[in-house]
């Protein structure tokens, strides 16, 4: 399996529109669900993987793992899938390469691993490194500063828009800032960053996506968001069935035969 240049082409088509939403899914079932409900992409989201896997996120997955999960997502839909590639797992190309390998049409890249931002020019080189494993048209990279996360000295939106630019002069396609939930704040970084804006909902971030989408924001994602729902539904459903054994938890669940019937062969 690889990146088709016509999807990827299709994928990056969607950042010159009004603005779009694209759900963050964690495992097969959950991106054909996804794809069901009529979303033209969908990104995957370390955290939920991390977390169907049984640890928590940040790392604690390695490469081939992760990519394990990113190509049966992407096997599992016929529209675009974004990988979320944390901080590139070490070397930037070789996992760019693999996503490009698993079929994905687009990564995210952080500018951090775990601790502190990596200095400007190195993030930068990140990025150059990411596009030369990856020609311009070929797979969509999402430049991720988190510099709204805490740990800039001075000037936060100085900061990010001269990191922005240099990750877009290095090759990024679009921008992704978590973590700025000021309405003011998103409509100037929307303005001064020379790429199409994505930022998170859901995080930090509760504006919803028609106001981001006033702002400027192109892109809204949710990360995290939909596998911590679905496992706080399986939390409350689990406490119903030990505290008292009812089964008030199935209460507008899908049937069976309904699942059965989307996850067919032909199903949808």
């Amino acid at each position: 399996m690889s990146t088709d240049p016509t999807t990827a082409a299709a994928f990056l088509a969607l950042h010159s529109g009004p603005g779009f939403v694209i759900p963050n899914a964690w495992d097969a079932g959950s991106a054909r669900i996804l794809e069901q409900v009529g979303f033209p992409a969908i990104a995957t989201t370390s955290a939920g993987i991390a977390w169907s896997c049984g640890v928590p996120d940040g790392g604690r997955l390695d490469r081939d793992t992760m990519l394990e999960h990113v190509a049966r997502i992407v096997a599992a839909v016929e529209v675009p899938v974004t990988a979320d590639l944390e901080s590139g797992y070490g070397e930037v190309g070789e996992t760019v390469r693999g996503a490009v390998e698993a079929g994905a049409v687009g990564g995210n890249l952080e500018d951090q691993a775990g601790g502190p931002l990596f200095g400007i020019d190195e993030a930068a080189d990140r990025i150059a490194a990411a596009r030369a494993a990856a020609p311009a048209g070929t797979f969509v990279i999402n430049a991720r500063t988190d510099t709204y996360f805490g740990g800039v000295t001075g000037d936060v939106f100085a900061e990010t828009v001269a990191r922005a630019t240099r990750y877009v002069e290095a090759g990024a396609d679009c921008v992704f800032v978590p973590a700025v939930n000021d309405e003011d704040e998103i409509r100037r970084l929307a303005e001064a960053i020379p790429a199409p804006l994505n930022l998170v909902a859901g995080l930090s971030n509760l504006i919803d996506a028609p106001t981001l989408f006033s702002l400027g924001v192109k892109r809204v994602s949710v990360g995290g968001s939909l596998a911590r729902a679905a496992l706080s539904a399986v939390e409350r459903a689990g406490r119903e069935l030990l505290d008292t054994g009812t089964l008030g938890f199935l209460d507008g669940a899908v049937s069976y035969a309904d699942l059965q019937r989307r996850f067919s062969q032909d199903g949808g």
